[in-house]
């Protein structure tokens, strides 16, 4: 059966106001997206921000009076009726329809990354299997793609990792995948470590991975730790992993900006041997061995 569907790029109107106008006007399901390319990388906790460009999308009866239901909403809004657009759409499992634009992806040469409905045939390959979800990280981003890529070259096999602000669980699934002894993947966010989860569940390597939420269920020591968390946070972090970290232990920062790489690098030169991991449009990633320097950690 056909549906009507109304879109509106949100701008400065309140998300909640107007998905409250649509499902008043007998709206049957209303969603939000992304209509550019602005990922959220760092909400404060406790809040689900949206995109700076929010689209809604609601589905109607095709039956409806598509002229009368944009002169009501656009009223309700205070916004002009052209500003509604419309178009009828067929029926399909929309929960399912947008994961079609996802194939499996290769990160360095032997990685992997591959939603469920597609496969990877390739000779060799460690496939990690992950469909787009709640909590951000599927490769798409530079930022996870520089990591990912990084794990692939240098993550040597029965290493004990620590994946710090695990998100999807992506970086602790493809570290796995690639021969780590264990992975801890730490989060405070129970959307990420419910991904993380069902992801490990999902690929069969919940016993390589354990997942925690708070700082003292942490790993006294550990071989390499992965942090994609942005430059604000990782700066505050330094003293913490050189003390996570034995002499000789490595670190891979992501979710650095170019701009920001100065004062990233500046936060761990006390007790890490810094040096540019890989770098993606405006994103890099640094990388970092624990020197023998204990000033100060004790």
């Amino acid at each position: 059966m056909p549906y009507l569907a109304l879109s509106i790029d949100l701008g400065t109107l309140d998300a909640e106001r107007v998905e409250a106008a649509c499902f008043a006007g007998g709206a049957l399901s209303v969603t939000l997206s992304d209509s550019r390319d602005d990922a959220i990388l760092e909400p404060a906790l406790g809040t689900q921000p949206l995109w700076p460009s929010t689209r809604l999308q609601a589905l109607y009866p095709e039956a409806t009076d598509v002229a009368l239901l944009k002169l009501v909403l656009a009223t309700t809004l205070e916004i002009e009726p052209a500003a509604i657009r419309s178009a009828t759409v067929a029926d399909r499992i929309w929960e399912r329809e947008w994961l079609r634009d996802f194939k499996a992806m290769r990160f360095g040469a032997r990685l992997w990354v591959c939603p469920h409905h597609d496969q990877v045939s390739e000779p060799g390959a460690r496939v990690v299997s992950l469909d787009p979800g709640l909590a951000f990280g599927t490769g798409t981003h530079p930022s996870t793609a520089l990591c990912l890529e990084w794990l692939d070259r240098e993550l040597p096999e029965g290493t004990q990792v620590l994946d710090f602000g695990c998100g999807s669980g992506i970086l602790a699934l493809a570290a796995a995948r690639l021969g780590a002894a264990h992975v801890v993947a730490y989060d405070i966010d129970p959307q990420a470590l419910l991904a993380t989860r069902q992801n490990a569940e999902a690929n069969g390597l919940t016993a390589q991975i354990s997942v925690c939420a708070t700082a003292a269920e942490l790993p006294a020591r550990t071989g390499i730790i992965l942090a994609n968390i942005l430059a604000g946070t990782l700066e505050g972090l330094a003293m913490p992993f050189a003390r996570q970290l034995a002499p000789g232990g490595r670190l891979l920062l992501a979710g650095i900006l170019a701009e920001q790489v100065d004062a990233v690098t500046g936060a761990y030169v006390p007790w890490f041997d810094i040096r540019l991991a890989g770098e993606r449009q405006q994103w890099v990633a640094l990388e970092g061995i624990r020197n023998d320097n204990v000033h100060g950690l004790s």
